[in-house]
């Protein structure tokens, strides 16, 4: 348990934090999970919208810190691979 003031703050601090990456996390999942089930369905026109939408929110969560840049990349590049080979 912390008990200088500086880790008392430090453990409030890092409260915060996870509960806020948390959040970005969870709808940044909401918009790829979104991008999949239009894939899924075979729509391509649906499938290049929720990628469009998709995008901006990957990367903002690796300017926030929530995932790395590799990592957005990475699923970026393969989503749209898979929205691309759609009929």
């Amino acid at each position: 348990m912390a008990n200088t003031p500086q880790s008392k703050k430090r453990a409030r601090q890092s409260e915060t934090r996870l509960t806020v990456n948390k959040a970005r996390r969870s709808r940044i999942r909401t918009f790829l999970r979104k991008v999949e089930e239009a894939i899924a369905s075979g729509d391509k026109e649906a499938a290049q919208a929720a990628l469009r939408a998709a995008q901006p929110e990957l990367m903002r969560g690796v300017t926030k810190g929530v995932f790395h840049k590799n990592t957005a990349s990475r699923k970026m590049s393969r989503l749209s691979a898979r929205v691309k080979s759609l009929g």
